[in-house]
């Protein structure tokens, strides 16, 4: 019984974490999208640095946030595959480092870089300028990751957030 509701407080953070992912990114829909995107639910992304369920979450929630994307099913894939990828990276490089800030930190330069996959979505899909897209793109990972950081940092003080 014990194991049993322990993988459904599994599926209920997952669950919880994605839907939170969508809520911030639908809530300021208009800067979550685009070129020049101010997405703040990005910063959810320090999670896992936590626990890799984490990389679930954020995956699934951006998906289901993508839906309404201008780029349609396109950002709905490539959107969810590059936060895979990302989170998995910044999971795997964190998982060797103790400090949460330094995990942190790991996670906004790895996702700010990879943020050249949205670049090259918009690039492909919108025929945008790749490099100045890539740094409005980046630009605005990096403030969404920084808030984000911000928060987990607090957060991580008085929750242990790898449960």
């Amino acid at each position: 019984m014990e194991k049993a509701q322990s993988k459904s407080t599994e599926i209920a953070k997952i669950g919880i974490v994605a839907a939170l992912y969508v809520a911030v990114t639908m809530g300021i829909a208009p800067l979550s999208y685009g070129a020049v995107q101010l997405r703040l639910a990005e910063g959810f992304n320090h999670l896992t640095v936590f626990n890799k369920r984490y990389i679930a979450a954020l995956t699934v929630g951006c998906a289901i946030a993508n839906i309404t994307s201008p780029l349609g099913i396109v950002d709905v894939i490539f959107g969810a595959l590059g936060t895979l990828v990302m989170t998995s990276i910044s999971y795997w490089i964190a998982k060797h480092i103790q400090n949460p800030i330094y995990k942190m930190t790991v996670s906004t330069v790895v996702c700010t870089i990879f943020s050249w996959s949205v670049a090259l979505e918009l690039n492909i899909v919108s025929h945008l300028p790749f490099w100045p897209t890539y740094l409005t793109v980046a630009s605005g990972e990096l403030i969404s990751l920084l808030v984000g950081m911000v928060i987990f940092t607090a957060l991580s003080r008085r929750i242990d957030l790898s449960k």
